[in-house]
């Protein structure tokens, strides 16, 4: 007899919960139309349009372990979430989308803690730090990363040319072909796109897959040398393409866009056999 009322108790809090959490999709729509200019005009954010959907995915994985938790109230995630939201209410006045993305995600945590506690923002852990990855990275943080990988893939290119019998120079971030023409390494080629949109699918192939916090680092840190190495390779293709059908031809259109999706399809495919080859590596029981 005791169990209806406490069924009806339960939802009323998911509900309380699922109210809070529409009121602030409301609440954040200017914020979500910020964010999506970013995503759809910065080519190494572009992932954020797919990061709340997985963060949903993950969610539901976790509904199960999020129901069966101990519900609790807790005035500190209502202090927290007061505290996100006038976070938020700056963010939008100084038109910075970071912090914007930063506050949206503390909401969601700080309303977790408030409604359900502790044990159910654990539950929910994963899921609602992976939004992050949603949150774009403030130019003056990247800006510097660009041009020492730049720098990096430019130097080895050329080295790895040498190395082929092909004389070319370099000159800054251009490499410079015996015919007299050059080939500007741009941002696109730098890694940096590879690198951060190759992560949020790293942590996530990670999290599911693995349970060793070694394995999941190991998969994780892969990333690095998997977008830096197929751009380099991605570099010297172009070189060679150059060197038959010009400059022009080799870095514009159709044949230069494939190759950067080309190249991002391999480093997708290179990460999931890491992660498969790491699962071999699992001891047998």
């Amino acid at each position: 007899m005791e169990e209806a009322p406490m069924r009806r108790a339960a939802r009323s809090g998911d509900g309380a919960l699922l109210v809070l959490f529409a009121g602030l999709l409301l609440c954040f729509v200017p914020g979500i139309v910020a964010l999506s200019r970013i995503w759809g005009s910065v080519e190494y954010q572009s992932h954020g349009y797919l990061v709340p959907i997985v963060a949903l995915f993950l969610a539901l994985r976790e509904r199960a372990r999020f129901a069966a938790v101990p519900r609790q109230r807790s005035g500190v995630g209502l202090a927290g979430l007061l505290v996100a939201l006038a976070l938020y209410a700056v963010a939008s006045m100084g038109g910075w989308a970071t912090l914007q993305g930063v506050a949206m995600v503390g909401s969601v945590a700080a309303s977790l803690l408030w409604l359900r506690g502790p044990a159910a923002l654990r539950a929910m852990a994963f899921p609602v730090a992976y939004l992050l990855f949603m949150v774009p990275l403030p130019e003056p943080w990247v800006a510097p990363t660009i041009v020492r990988l730049r720098l990096f893939v430019t130097t080895a290119a050329v080295s790895l040319l040498h190395g082929l019998g092909i004389p070319v120079l370099r000159e800054g971030n251009s490499i410079l072909l015996p015919g007299g023409e050059s080939l500007f390494v741009a941002d696109a080629c730098s890694g940096v796109t590879s690198l951060l949109t190759l992560l949020p699918l790293a942590v996530l192939v990670a999290f599911l897959t693995e349970r060793d916090g070694w394995r999941r680092a190991v998969l994780i840190a892969s990333v690095v040398p998997i977008a830096l190495g197929f751009n380099l390779f991605r570099v010297l293709a172009t070189v060679l393409a150059a060197q038959q059908i010009g400059v022009e031809r080799a870095t514009a259109g159709a044949l230069h866009e494939a190759a950067g999706l080309l190249v991002y399809a391999a480093g997708c495919v290179a990460l999931l056999a890491v992660g498969g080859l790491l699962r071999r590596l699992r001891p047998t029981t």
